[in-house]
């Protein structure tokens, strides 16, 4: 085992000149205070040369540091590891010898010491991050011990190319699948190529009888309806004049009939004009009317108020009246009183008679009593003035008492009132906020209703301005076509006929899904784009069956349930710089849409449309099958090769789905129109919104009037009262006690002047005992009582009569103030009623002025509505004789327009059959057929297609007339069809040679397009084979040596990581327990990825002695500390380092637990371990084997010094009391 012996360092730091440290025992203490120099810590510097004693301070000891560390192992060899610092640079030796920074880490390491991993130190406050430490850190702490992160970088760069390589590999495999398929194709496409010529030849004479055939019948045709065209045109002539007549008288009905309207507008106008006066004046009336009200009922409560207090003051002056009374019957007793003790004063005042030595001798000895008794006479004569006030001021308090009682009484009457008047006041303003909160509540939801009306006034104006510009820029208000008016006419009795299954027409459906499509899209649907779709065929032959009868132009009829509808190829929709036809168009009705959807499929069919005419060319002649393109000018590419160029014809007709969006403005104008008419409707309610609002604000006036009465009430009258009352309670509180305090009093003083009396009396009888003896008294006291007693007794009469008057005069005049304050109070309630009933009587007037005002606008709006009901009159019989006038028109308009369209079918017809004969010449001109002809040559026609909706225009009739010079040679015409008579023979032939053609092209057209270069293509296909082949072997090669070696090194970073962990979780518990003391103690690690664990965390939970299972953070600090170090030494003892130094790791334990590590370190120290603590606690530092001083001293800077004590000599004394904890004591 090698351990550290001494530790040189000479100018490094704080240390200067050469320091010896040490030597090193196996458990060494380190203290000092701090910055002497005592901590192990980073090297926070910039450059090397910092390291030099005094360099930071500019003034650097020497021109190098160094730091020597002398190890020994167990046979006494040193090995010295040094490291110089030499300006900017350092240097490495090993005894003495220089060697390379690689070297040197590589010797540290073979005696324990892994530089990266720093296994040898722990740094102040490590031990605190390392228990919080998340399981990934864990983890990395783990990897860098164990050295498998060395094995990271190689780990993940063969991962990468492990994953390159498979993908390499799929790759190829799918090229490799995609040229066998491609192969396997090519060969197939040449035995098609012969099959698909021959079906061509068959279909191109098939389709030369069909033409010849539909040329003789287009022939025959045209001839019978030119002789029926000239008849129909004679009498459409004459019923047109006769119209014309009838338009003129028309004209004149319209204008009168248009002048009577004015003036109804006119007339309703003032009628709105006039209910809005109407409107303001109700509203105006009913706030007056309400303001009345609340006057009235405000006039009312003050004259009840009135009264009352009227009543309340003939009370008080009753009472005032009987007070005085009662004041005249006290002093007429008293003066009975008196002349009753004067005539009995004069009956028995002579009993006893003192002759005049008596007298002068009672006189005498009354002067000597008093003289021998002045002091107790004093006394009590004192006492007696003292119990005379007392009993005065005795009656004034009972007195008081009684007017508080009274006082009381009358604030507590008073009070009631003011409280029921205050209740009354509450319900009448509750009633007020409900009536004030629906008042707002219907205010605000007509007003609600009010502003979303004029905000919707407002949009429906711009949005129908927008519609009003729309409609002009596109002249709506142009006449349609009588063609358009008939086919729309015919459309609307269809629609009655069969409402349930017939939609209408194709164009009414749908719509290109933009308005560069318009022309393609009409391209492409030609004869159909007016067809009428109907439900089934026999609804359209009960259609064409109507129109026979009612002789209207031929229309082209689709029944949804007799439509041939073919699937779309899906794989065009991926064709690069094309459309599917079917895309572009989209369905505009709300019902029927899946079934309208086949409709645009049968049509459309696999068509696609193009930018350009380049493109739709190309895609349609260029590629492996011929498809049908066309472009967006209108170009049409046919996969028989043939092509139709757009024409103004064309562009004539793609402004019918302007027309629609036309026909779809015109519907919204309606709709608009309607909405603003209802919207105008609505505006009217405002007058309601005004009177609810003046309605609302009486309601608040009244509340506000209410609300204030009732606050000037709680917040002034009634608590006013309370105070009063609550003071009037407590002075009678307080006189009660007074009157009981004074009663007491009193009492003691009779008492105490008793006594002195009695004192009093004996020295008088032994005074005057002769003298009364001599008189034939038993004492003085009788003689003078029968004097004294009368004067007594009179003027206790007379204090009782004093006492009465004065209660009674101060009642008097407390009533006197309190009915003066009321006569006040009623001039004041007096003047309060009168301004009211002024008020109230101007109010009542102006509300007759305004009810007058409000009948005077009803009568002129009753007289306005009278005029109109006339006027009304006057235009309901101008619009009658109107109608009547147009109704004529009409019907003479109907009779001229069914023999124009009479006419116009017959015309229709017969263009229906020159364009049929133009677009058979074109069409056997397109497909080259071999057809002869006896005069002309097919080169003068035209090869412009045209359909049956193109218009009649000089260049359509140029084109007819000269096809007409046309003779065409039938000789090779089948004879059977020659000798058919009726139009049912002729077209059930047409049809069975259709059919046949159909079937061809049915079956033409599910044979693809052979491709003819298939020959060339299969050489270039198998050599792309085999070069696939090649790489895909190779890289399937590579993948597996990328495999091998991703195993390789990921089995070696497995067994270096799991070597670490297998080792530290088995003997991270028992060091766990050691630390504790305790075999309860629980610690447990725990990888989140078995398989690579070193990718995933490390969970590490303890349990402390005697406590449940709890989380690391829920641990206390000291817990933390002690799992923290068990870690650390578990780790240690996978990689043992020759020292282990320890930096204040005792910071969060208390001296238990440090007594338990010290225990603990010391049982190590004894087997394999040297360590070297830095520490500051007693407890810590006393049980080392050495002690390592460290101080600081200054001069020009400060240096450290050190001071080393061999503590081993020193024995350590066991302390046991008992408990499972041992305490070493270091005994100095």
């Amino acid at each position: 085992m090698v351990y550290l012996k001494q530790l040189e360092v000479e100018n490094f730091k704080s240390w200067r000149g050469r320091q010896v440290i040490g030597p090193f025992m196996r458990f060494n203490c380190v203290i000092g205070t701090n910055g002497s120099g005592e901590r192990v810590a980073s090297l926070r510097i910039r450059n090397l040369r910092d390291l030099i004693h005094g360099a930071h301070v500019g003034q650097p000891a020497a021109d190098t540091a160094r730091v020597a560390l002398r190890c020994c192992d167990d046979d006494d060899r040193e090995t010295v590891f040094c490291r110089s610092v030499v300006g900017n640079s350092c240097e490495y030796h090993i005894n003495d010898t220089h060697v390379t920074f690689a070297t040197y880490l590589e010797e540290l390491t073979k005696i324990g010491i892994i530089a990266k991993a720093q296994n040898c130190l722990v740094f102040q406050g490590a031990v605190e991050s390392i228990a919080l430490k998340d399981p990934k850190e864990r983890t990395k702490m783990l990897e860098i011990i164990s050295q498998s992160k060395e094995c990271a970088a190689e780990y993940e760069k063969k991962k990468a190319a492990l994953l390159k390589a498979k993908e390499d590999t799929q790759f190829y495999f799918n090229k490799k699948k995609s040229a066998t398929v491609e192969r396997k194709q090519v060969s197939q496409e040449k035995i098609e190529a012969q099959k698909y010529q021959t079906l061509l030849d068959n279909i191109d004479q098939k389709h030369l009888q069909l033409r010849l055939a539909e040329l003789y019948h287009n022939e025959k045709g045209i001839s019978a309806l030119n002789e029926t065209l000239g008849q129909k045109q004679q009498a459409t002539a004459n019923k047109n004049s006769k119209l014309v007549k009838c338009e003129q008288t028309l004209k004149s009905y319209k204008k009168e009939h248009g002048r009577l309207a004015r003036e109804q507008q006119h007339i309703e106008k003032e009628i709105r004009a006039q209910e809005h006066i109407l409107s303001q004046s109700r509203s105006q009336y009913i706030k007056a009317k309400v303001n009345t009200a609340h006057h009235v009922k405000k006039a009312e409560e003050s004259r009840n108020a009135y009264k009352k207090t009227k009543k309340l003051q003939a009370t008080q002056e009753q009472d005032l009246a009987n007070g005085l009374e009662e004041l005249a019957a006290v002093e007429r007793t008293w003066r009975d009183y008196e002349k009753q003790f004067q005539w009995e004063g004069t009956l028995h005042g002579r009993d006893i008679e003192l002759d005049k030595d008596q007298l002068e001798r009672y006189r005498e000895l009354k002067q000597l009593a008093q003289r021998q008794g002045a002091v107790l006479s004093q006394q009590a004569e004192k006492l007696h003035w003292e119990v005379r006030a007392d009993n005065d001021k005795l009656a004034l308090d009972q007195r008081r008492e009684k007017e508080v009682e009274v006082g009381i009484r009358n604030h507590q009457i008073q009070l009631e009132e003011v409280t029921r008047k205050a209740e009354k006041l509450e319900e009448y303003t509750q009633s007020c906020i409900s009536s004030l909160e629906e008042y707002h509540q219907r205010e605000e939801n007509l007003s609600a209703e009010l502003q979303r009306g004029r905000q919707r006034t407002e949009e429906v104006n711009r949005e129908l301005g927008q519609v009003m510009e729309d409609l002009g820029n596109a002249r709506l208000y142009s006449l349609e076509s009588t063609r358009q008016q008939q086919r729309k006419d015919l459309l609307d009795k269809l629609r009655r006929l069969y409402p349930e299954t017939v939609y209408g027409q194709l164009s009414d459906f749908c719509s290109p899904i933009h308005k560069k499509y318009q022309l393609a899209v009409t391209k492409v649907f030609g004869r159909y784009i007016n067809a009428i779709i109907v439900a089934s065929e026999k609804v359209a032959r009960d259609c064409i069956i109507f129109m026979k009868e009612e002789r209207y132009e031929h229309e082209t009829f689709l029944p949804i349930d007799y439509l041939d509808v073919k699937p779309l190829n899906e794989r065009l929709r991926e064709v690069p710089g094309a459309k599917m036809l079917v895309d572009v168009v989209q369905i505009t009705a709300a019902t029927a849409a899946s079934q309208l959807r086949r409709v645009v499929h049968f049509i459309c069919g696999n068509s696609l449309v193009c930018e350009t005419i380049k493109e739709a060319r190309h895609l349609a002649f260029d590629g492996q099958k011929r498809l049908k393109t066309v472009a967006l000018d209108g170009t049409l590419f046919a996969k028989s090769g043939l092509i139709s160029g757009g024409s103004s014809d064309l562009r004539t007709k793609a402004r019918l789905w302007d027309e629609k969006d036309m026909t779809r403005l015109k519907e919204r104008k309606d709709q608009l129109t309607t909405e603003l008419r209802d919207l105008m409707r609505l505006k009217r309610r405002e007058t309601d919104l005004n009177q609810i609002i003046a309605q609302a604000q009486g309601a608040q006036i009244r509340l506000k009037y209410s609300k204030a009465e009732l606050e000037n009430i709680k917040k002034k009258n009634i608590p006013k009262c309370q105070a009063e009352i609550s003071r009037m309670e407590s002075e009678l509180v307080n006189l009660n006690s007074q009157i009981h305090m004074q009663q007491e009093s009193v009492k003691a003083k009779e008492a105490e002047l008793k006594t002195l009396r009695d004192q009093i009396d004996k020295m008088e009888d032994s005074v005057f005992f002769d003298f009364c003896a001599e008189i034939g008294v038993g004492s003085i006291r009788e003689y003078e009582q029968e004097h004294l007693r009368q004067q007594a007794e009179r003027d206790k009469k007379r204090l009782e009569f004093e006492n009465h008057c004065t209660r009674l005069n101060a009642q008097l005049q407390y009533e006197q103030n309190q009915l003066e304050q009321l006569k006040k109070k009623l001039h004041k309630m007096e003047e309060y009623v009168d301004e009211e009933e002024r008020t109230m009587a101007e109010r009542r007037k102006e509300e007759e002025e305004l009810l007058v005002a409000v009948e005077n606008c009803q009568d002129k709006l009753l007289e306005l509505n009278n005029l109109l009901l006339s006027k009304k009159s006057q235009v309901t019989t101008a619009k009658v004789e109107l109608d009547q006038k147009s109704q004529s028109v009409e019907e003479m308009n109907k009779e001229l327009m069914k023999l124009q369209r009479e006419v116009m079918s017959t015309e229709t017809a017969l263009e229906q059959k020159y364009l049929a004969r133009h677009n058979l010449l074109v069409s056997i001109k397109i497909q080259n057929l071999s057809i002869t002809l006896l005069s002309g040559s097919l080169n003068e026609i035209s090869g412009e297609q045209l359909d049956a909706e193109s218009e009649s225009t000089l260049a359509t009739m140029d084109v007819f007339e000269r096809e007409a010079q046309l003779v065409i040679d039938y000789s090779a015409l089948e004879e059977d069809f020659r000798i058919l008579q009726t139009e049912e023979e002729v077209q059930a032939y047409i049809e069975n040679m259709r059919e046949s053609i159909s079937s061809l092209e049915e079956l033409l057209h599910h044979t693809s397009t052979p491709n003819f270069k298939a020959l060339e293509k299969m050489k270039e296909v198998k050599d792309k084979l085999q070069g696939i082949m090649e790489a895909f072997d190779a890289s399937t090669k590579a993948t597996k040596k990328c495999s091998q070696e991703f195993e390789q090194v990921k089995a070696q970073r497995f067994q270096l990581f799991s070597r670490c962990f297998e080792h530290v979780s088995a003997v991270i518990d028992q060091i766990y327990k050691r630390i504790c003391r305790n075999s309860s103690a629980q610690a447990i690690l725990s990888v989140d990825n078995p398989d690579e664990p070193y990718l995933g965390g490390i969970t590490y939970n303890c349990v402390a002695p005697g406590k449940r299972f709890m989380s690391m953070d829920n641990l206390s600090g000291g817990e933390k500390a002690i799992a923290a170090l068990a870690l650390l030494f578990a780790i240690h003892s996978f990689r043992p380092a020759p020292f282990f130094v320890l930096d204040e790791v005792d910071a969060a334990l208390d001296n238990t637990n440090i007594s338990k590590l010290t225990s603990f370190i010391r049982e190590e120290t004894k087997r394999n371990m040297q360590i070297i603590v830095i520490s500051l606690k007693e407890e810590f530092f006393s049980k080392a084997d050495a002690l390592l001083g460290v101080f600081s001293e200054s001069d020009d800077c400060m240096f450290s010094c050190i001071v080393t004590i061999d503590l081993r000599p020193y024995p350590l004394i066991e302390e046991d009391n008992g408990k499972d904890t041992d305490t070493d004591v270091r005994a100095a």
